[in-house]
């Protein structure tokens, strides 16, 4: 069973937890815009995703289980 990780650009504003969190998931540009640099990420990348999605300032971003 995998995972996706979803972002919800509307509610974003570019802190930059994600990528604290999770670098190898997240990037976030000098438009303080987050891009996802792996939709569907292994299992091994569960944690970070995790804690990306916990420690979101903006709760803009969410796990959703395939």
């Amino acid at each position: 069973m995998g995972f996706r990780v979803v972002i919800d650009v509307d509610l974003c504003q570019g802190h930059g937890v994600c990528e604290m969190e999770a670098p190898d998931l997240f990037e976030v540009g000098r438009d303080h815009k987050v891009r996802l640099l792996e939709e569907r990420p292994g299992e091994d990348q569960r944690r970070g995703a995790e804690a990306a999605v916990k420690y979101c300032p903006t709760h803009a971003l969410k796990i959703e289980e395939d």
